[in-house]
């Protein structure tokens, strides 16, 4: 291709921040030595190259790196990260995800634990089961000892990807399965509890059928001995299953995974069984199998309010041709890996923007006629990707275990074992400026604060249109649902039919949440990723009420989160239910907005004390100092660190003692100090630090607590308790919690993508 014939990609401004930052190839200074277009032509060229395997001539080789080109520049279809981060470079590992067996051995564990961390290396994430090795205090015959269990050698593989998740491009990630009838599934099951326990791990469990229904009938069920398939003790099945929504409650773990029905639809049978998933639950794979995904963007598929079924087949179709080509590009960390991943040739095609196509349909979310479309739309996509793959088995070959093969047994002739998976696309739709996968919209707006400090709604472009449309936009409108995130009933300008379409993520009862998976699940070889987000104030009873309608409506497994479930757990130690508490920005300036007067002169003597906090950047001693009037100024020492930190500190100090002697009172200074986050919370005890203002809040707030008459002991009070999800790393912003994974909507961060 000439890249100077080629036509530039138009790109947002937030997805060139993460392009730039996470994909281009950068010189060992860390500067980009590519740009979009450059990006996207290695990719494009990289994988059109397999077509010489098939006698392609070197024109038709160009032909299709250009019809590539313009596929993933156009928006429509993006594969998988990996692909785009290594695809044309000296890596070339191209698949996110894989799954590796463990057998119940010395030798079998290391030896997992060793093709884990060439894979993390290589930039992939890596899904383990642990049923096969024998439970705690089982007999180990070669040293006459006991074992330790599946849990124990979690926090070995947790550990190692620990030490290597740096390694690569990306962090390493993990999911680790238990079935639900191995003899150590109660301390699996709890084994996530204490969120600095196994971190680097989603864990599931794996739901068998003859559970589920001694669950619907009340009886027990059989634990059984992996090394031998001895029935060695039984449980209730409904305490068993009470536990897991209980720990799911708590904190988003464990998920479950009905590993039955899995196996059901497993096309190759002949080749192996299922065991395990990749991290966020999508894509079940054989042991050493690899997922090979990309994804369409549906908010492309309009014309006008009508789903544009002519354009979607023609992307559908190449998009199957590239992702097969990807496969034959790809170098696989590990000869087993290349042999299992060429012999099926699985490759996994889903979709993103599926909330962006129903917002410019006026569709919400929650409602049969957005359930309806899905299935159609799912349908169609699917039928689509089959008549493709045919067309690729009659020129390329079928693939090589098509003989014995649930495929063939169903007299379909494919190219590819399977072909759909619906994966979660944090990334890849913050590049292609849409709604991540089949999820509804986190927000309408939030608030993003930008060079100095000047606080901007970014709003979703369908509900601007909609607002200059019909005339209700105003700054002030948009800077309230940005503060919100979300329409709120007190919004009388915004119209009704709105309101009903533009609902966000904690807006949806979770059975939509379930009803929608299931939709997209009727049509897809593999699974979907979904998050079913429940409320902060939603009880163990509705996340029971969810688990079962996904087993009554054929999911293949769910993923649930409570709002702040996992910054609850370990900051609400003594404090109240916040549920209905809202995150406010802070805002220093503000707490001198009002204040005309000129501050009273600093006394000659004042009195008070030092109080220690423990910050991200250090020790912090903050002083606090009062006269006959009050409270009147403030000092800042940050232990043996300089540089920003004390620098900000201290102006921080200056402004709240100019605010003191200028008659503001303490408390509100207190309010708008608390609750700031940085990247760095700290622990101590009481709770969380999550700032160095924070620590100053905390500190005033202790001082004024303990010079009134209230005997109690202080404990503070963190104001964070209702966040969405955790804080990002890197930028410090709120992440969203999307199919296992918390994604960084502002810098494209995230742990598993």
């Amino acid at each position: 291709m000439d890249l100077k014939k080629l036509s530039e990609p138009q790109l947002s401004d937030n997805a060139l921040t993460v392009l730039k930052k996470r994909y281009f190839i950068k010189d060992d200074k860390g500067n980009p030595i590519e740009g979009t277009k450059e990006l996207f032509a290695r990719v494009a060229n990289n994988i059109a190259q397999a077509e010489k395997n098939y006698g392609a001539s070197q024109g038709e080789i160009d032909r299709t790196a250009e019809e590539f080109y313009n596929l993933m520049t156009s928006l429509d279809f993006l594969p998988n990260s990996p692909t785009l981060m290594n695809a044309g470079r000296d890596l070339q590992q191209l698949a996110a995800c894989f799954v590796l067996p463990i057998k119940d051995s010395i030798d079998g564990i290391f030896d997992a634990i060793k093709s884990a961390a060439i894979i993390h290396k290589s930039g992939g994430g890596t899904g383990f089961s642990f049923s096969r090795l024998r439970p705690n205090r089982d007999k180990v015959k070669t040293t006459n000892g006991v074992s330790s269990g599946p849990v124990s050698f979690m926090k070995v593989f947790n550990a190692a990807t620990e030490a290597v998740k740096q390694g690569g491009t990306r962090r390493g990630a993990n999911m680790g399965i238990l079935r639900v009838d191995h003899p150590d599934i109660r301390e699996f099951i709890t084994c996530k509890a204490d969120d600095k326990e196994i971190n680097n791990f989603n864990i599931s469990v794996a739901i068998t059928e003859k559970f589920m229904e001694a669950v619907k009938h009340g009886r027990k069920y059989d634990l059984i001995n992996p090394r031998n398939g001895e029935v060695i003790a039984q449980e209730d099945a409904r305490e068993i299953f009470d536990m897991i929504v209980e720990y799911s409650w708590k904190n988003g773990d464990p998920g479950i995974v009905f590993i039955d029905r899995i196996n059901k639809d497993n096309p190759t049978p002949n080749v192996g069984e299922m065991e395990s998933t990749n991290p966020c639950g999508e894509q079940p794979l054989l042991p050493f199998e690899a997922c090979n995904l990309g994804s369409v963007n549906l908010a492309n598929m309009l014309d006008g309010k009508k789903v544009d079924f002519n354009k979607l087949a023609k992307t559908v179709r190449l998009a199957v041709h590239f992702l097969d080509n990807v496969i034959d590009m790809s170098k696989y960390p590990l000869d087993e890996i290349d042999k299992m991943v060429r012999g099926n040739r699985k490759i996994g095609l889903g979709v993103m923007g599926w909330a962006d196509m129903l917002l410019e349909m006026g569709i919400s979310y929650k409602s049969e006629e957005a359930v309806k479309l899905a299935e159609k739309v799912m349908k169609f996509v699917h039928e689509e990707a089959e008549k493709e793959s045919e067309e690729l088995g009659k020129k390329r070959g079928l693939f090589p275990n098509y003989k014995g093969s649930a495929v063939e047994a169903k007299g379909k002739k494919l190219r590819n074992a399977t072909l759909t998976t619906i994966a979660p696309t944090g990334t890849l739709s913050m590049i292609a400026s849409c709604s991540s996968g089949v999820e509804p919209l986190f927000a309408v707006a939030f608030i993003k604060t930008v060079m100095d400090n000047d606080k901007l709604p970014e709003i979703n472009r369908s509900f601007l249109k909609a607002a200059r449309e019909r005339g209700f936009y105003s700054d002030k409108l948009m800077m309230k649902i940005g503060e919100e995130g979300h329409i709120t009933d007190d919004m009388k300008e915004v119209p009704e039919d709105i309101k009903k379409t533009f609902v966000t993520a904690h807006d949806i009862e979770p059975v939509w949440h379930i009803k929608m998976q299931a939709a997209f699940q009727k049509h897809t070889d593999n699974a979907v990723s979904k998050t079913v987000n429940f409320k902060n104030s939603a009880g163990k009873e509705d996340v029971r009420e969810v688990y079962m309608l996904a087993y009554e409506l054929d999911c293949k497994g769910v993923t649930i989160y409570r709002d702040g479930s996992r910054d609850v757990q370990v900051l609400t130690v003594s404090t109240k239910d916040t549920a209905g508490a809202k995150v406010k920005i802070a805002d220093p300036d503000s707490i001198l907005k009002h204040a005309d007067i000129e501050p009273r002169k600093r006394p000659d003597i004042t009195f008070g004390r030092t109080i220690k906090m423990k910050t991200g950047c250090g020790n912090l001693y903050v002083t606090v100092n009062e006269d006959e009037e009050g409270i009147c100024e403030l000092f800042t020492t940050m232990g043996k660190s300089g540089g920003c930190a004390s620098a900000q500190a201290e102006a921080i100090s200056r402004l709240v003692s100019v605010a003191l002697r200028a008659h503001v009172k303490p408390d509100v200074i207190v309010k708008h100090l608390r609750g700031t986050r940085c990247p760095a919370p700290a622990w101590q005890e009481g709770g969380i630090v999550l700032s160095c203002p924070d620590a100053i809040g905390i500190a005033m707030e202790k001082y004024i607590h303990e010079k009134s008459e209230n005997k109690e002991k202080f404990v503070f009070k963190n104001t964070m308790e209702k966040t969405m999800g955790e804080t990002c790393p890197e930028c410090g912003t709120t992440m969203e919690h999307e199919g296992g994974c918390n994604v960084c909507r502002v810098c494209g961060y995230s742990k598993c993508l």
